[in-house]
């Protein structure tokens, strides 16, 4: 079954929207830097960003469920857009008043992603989720590919001002195409506070009574916790103080792996579909020869120059990329289908209170880590936790992490 009308108005709608974003995203810290000069006002608006989703998204996801989610979705659009166009008319643009600003748009956009994160599935066949699921991550790789350099140009041509304003424009363009999706969503609205709790209390026994579902999960935190600490610091570390790589060069590394990327989602979304799930641990084995790859590239025992060492590590960045896409799409995926519509909102936000608290605490360790010791070696030391992960899934979970929803089985009783 070809994807239909209603994905394709969803992913037009984000696309813009993220391209928006992604003008913002990078014209902002530049303005604060330029107005401030202070590392620590950079940090603070980051937190501004991402505190209130913590806070706010498990209440959003019960809002997600008990509400017309295709509203919320366009009202939430619109009133971002509305709410950028008022710090322009009203010329609100002083550090605290944007930092304030940062933390509405941060509150408003756990709402949002609650509402398009639940609604999603139900805008596809469930056999077609992989695809879909690939098609949305292209857009958006080709939002941070794109969004980067043309916030860039535009904030060196008009500000602050123009990166808002066409921020503000793409959400009202977002929500122009989200307004022409047919969507139905009924269900019984809140009537009282304690409600919102039960909701809650619903949401986590269905989860923690899930096998299939918890163990994906745990599976999924665990690699964030390992993962993001490499690709955020571990990285960029080694590219920077270990290989002396320039800005320029750092910044086609970061491009060769959203390339990747972008090659790996196509070949789900044309080719593989549902099937690319099958693949899930030959994915995680060549990921980590990629790791041990990096490993030995920025250590001692390699004798590349600093232009071979860049040439090899950006072939290795793209064929990352891509495998990355057979680890994510199909989890995703998977745990999309194992949620029931109904449930969906306060579940999956409740999902992503915990890979936004996982992350971090990875991140908490490595940075003494890399005081301590060189970089080759805090990175076979998460190799190593990668590898324990893996190898007990594919021990103790192989057949629930490549099975369908509930663990389906086929002709001759063996789990597919």
């Amino acid at each position: 079954m070809s994807l239909n009308r209603n994905f394709w108005l969803f992913a037009v709608g984000r696309f813009i929207s993220q391209l928006g974003w992604a003008v913002q995203d990078v014209a902002l810290p530049l303005y604060v830097l330029d107005k401030t000069h202070s590392g620590s006002m950079m940090t603070a608006f980051i937190l501004a960003e991402v505190v209130p989703v913590l806070i706010v998204m498990p209440i959003a996801g019960v809002v997600g469920d008990r509400y017309n989610r295709k509203r919320l979705m366009v009202g939430f659009d619109l009133a971002r857009g509305v709410l950028l166009f008022g710090v322009l008319a009203f010329n609100f643009l002083g550090i605290y008043q944007l930092l304030l600003v940062q933390l509405v748009m941060g509150t408003m956009s756990a709402f949002f992603g609650a509402a398009t994160n639940a609604m999603f599935p139900d805008l596809v066949e469930p056999e077609e989720l992989e695809r879909a699921n690939s098609i949305a991550g292209s857009s958006n790789i080709l939002a941070r590919l794109i969004g980067p350099a043309l916030g860039g140009f535009i904030y060196a041509i008009g500000g602050i001002w123009l990166a808002i304003f066409i921020n503000a424009a793409s959400f009202f363009g977002s929500g122009l195409f989200e307004i022409l999706i047919k969507y139905e969503w009924k269900t019984r609205e809140l009537e009282n506070l304690s409600q919102v709790v039960e909701d809650l209390k619903e949401g986590f026994a269905f989860f923690r009574s899930n096998r299939y579902l918890t163990t994906l999960m745990f599976f999924a935190l665990f690699m964030v916790a390992l993962s993001q600490p490499f690709g955020a610091v571990v990285m960029p570390y080694a590219f920077r103080e270990v290989l002396k790589f320039s800005s320029y060069q750092f910044g086609l590394l970061e491009s060769a792996f959203m390339v990747g990327a972008l090659i790996g989602n196509g070949l789900i979304a044309a080719k593989f579909g549902k099937k690319a799930g099958r693949y899930l641990f030959h994915a995680l084995l060549f990921d980590g020869v990629m790791i041990v790859i990096f490993a030995w590239a920025v250590s001692p025992y390699s004798s590349f120059s600093t232009n071979a060492a860049f040439l090899l590590l950006a072939g290795v960045n793209v064929l990352w990329g891509a495998v990355e896409a057979f680890i994510n799409v199909p989890l995703n995926s998977k745990i999309q289908r194992a949620i029931p519509s109904e449930l969906r909102g306060r579940v999956m936000s409740a999902m992503i209170v915990l890979m936004n608290l996982s992350g971090p605490l990875g991140l908490v360790m490595i940075g003494p880590l890399l005081d301590r010791f060189p970089a080759w070696q805090v990175t076979m030391v998460l190799w190593t936790g990668m590898g324990v992960v893996v190898a007990y899934y594919w021990a103790r979970h192989r057949e629930t992490l490549l099975a369908g929803v509930g663990g389906e089985k086929n002709g001759n009783g063996k789990v597919i």
